[in-house]
């Protein structure tokens, strides 16, 4: 494995890409931002709301947000109803792990804090169930089902609502290194996105789950797509995962201060709402070698909050140790023993950047710590 000279990185996460002095994509992406014009972009998101606002009538919703109740989605509610004067309605996928207390709170807090109708839905219960069997079994992707719907949901309820643009976050791949590497204000290719790309109706048929209650998984047609406008909020603003924090703070949302302290996170505010769900992002560790630890420290150093050998010590303290709650929750929900769950999960340990140690635990081979 080889790290980002200026983060903490590795060169196997998924569509990442080095320059030649060692630096990696999201480094140097960021250090672009010194040279961008951001009252300009701010003026080109004004006319982007401007060419929607009040397209269903004077009291219609003129915009869509896909929300989590997190952090960034305040931050995302607040800048299009608060700063740019919209009237958006929020779209939400919750699955049915038990939420953590802070998790219900943030849901309701951004309907309140900011007077906005959230419409949710709750998946099937059968059909989590047994996709996330089958895919944590044959990918290790526990949460396609609920990725998918994350991404499929807000699109086909924006058609309904006539609602054609639709706000998302950050651009993951642009902002943290992935294979859609684009700058670009449109999000119109998310939809195929690595985590949530869709599988053919063939394998889903293999998995003993009707499609015919699967149809929101499907993706709607290019047509449909193309009568869409859906937007990263990251392109317009200088996007900082902290500020949004902060910004949330201020507005009722809660993060995990006394409730939970996972032992493979660096922070305590993102990715809340369940403890189950953390097994999915916590699975990049045996295939990658990298886990949420690696990813937070990485965004601390580039906005020059720690320095790198921090970063090098919370990754070692932290990105292997899969915090046992989240094992319990998940495996009581899927009904695995926790040893039919380590079992499965030794399965996806990566034999070229992973040996096992005499204690018989799975450490890298070419860690953070031990190089320059």
């Amino acid at each position: 494995m080889k790290y980002c000279k200026r983060c903490s990185m590795p060169d196997t996460r998924p569509g990442i890409w080095f320059n030649d002095e060692g630096v990696c994509c999201a480094c140097l992406h960021y250090d672009k931002r010194k040279e961008i014009d951001w009252d300009k972009r701010m003026e080109e998101f004004k006319a982007l709301c401007d060419k929607y606002r009040g397209m269903n009538g004077p009291n219609g919703y003129d915009c869509a947000i896909a929300v989590s109740g997190g952090k960034d989605s305040h931050f995302q509610v607040y800048m299009l109803k608060e700063v740019m004067g919209m009237n958006p309605i929020l779209f939400s996928v919750e699955d049915n792990f038990p939420m953590t207390e802070a998790g219900k709170h943030n849901l309701k807090n951004i309907s309140e804090a900011f007077g906005c109708t959230i419409i949710s839905i709750k998946p099937d219960i059968k059909a989590q169930k047994t996709l996330m069997r089958y895919f944590f079994e044959k990918y290790g992707k526990p949460t396609w089902y609920i990725d998918r719907l994350i991404y499929t949901f807000p699109l086909h309820m924006a058609l309904k609502f006539n609602t054609p643009l639709l706000v998302y976050g950050e651009n993951v791949s642009y902002e943290y290194g992935g294979v859609d590497d684009v700058e670009t204000y449109s999000a119109k290719s998310q939809i195929e996105n690595g985590v949530a790309v869709g599988i053919s109706e063939e394998e889903l048929a293999k998995t003993g789950v009707s499609l015919k209650d699967l149809s929101l998984v499907q993706a709607p047609t290019k047509e449909e797509l193309d009568r869409l406008d859906p937007m990263y909020l990251s392109y317009f603003v200088d996007w900082n995962s902290f500020r949004n924090y902060e910004l949330a703070k201020s507005r009722g949302f809660h993060d995990l201060t006394h409730e939970w302290d996972r032992k493979h996170h660096v922070e305590n505010f993102d990715q809340i709402d369940s403890r189950a769900y953390l097994v999915h992002s916590w699975l990049k560790y045996p295939k990658f070698g990298h886990a949420a630890a690696t990813d937070y420290s990485a965004r601390m150093v580039r906005y020059g909050m720690i320095t790198r050998d921090e970063a090098k010590q919370m990754i070692k303290e932290r990105d292997g140790n899969l915090d046992p709650l989240s094992v319990r929750d998940f495996c009581e929900f899927c009904g695995y023993s926790e040893s039919e769950f380590w079992k499965i999960i030794d399965g996806f340990y990566n034999r070229d950047l992973f040996k096992k140690n005499n204690e018989g635990k799975w450490v890298l081979k070419e860690p953070i710590w031990e190089q320059d």
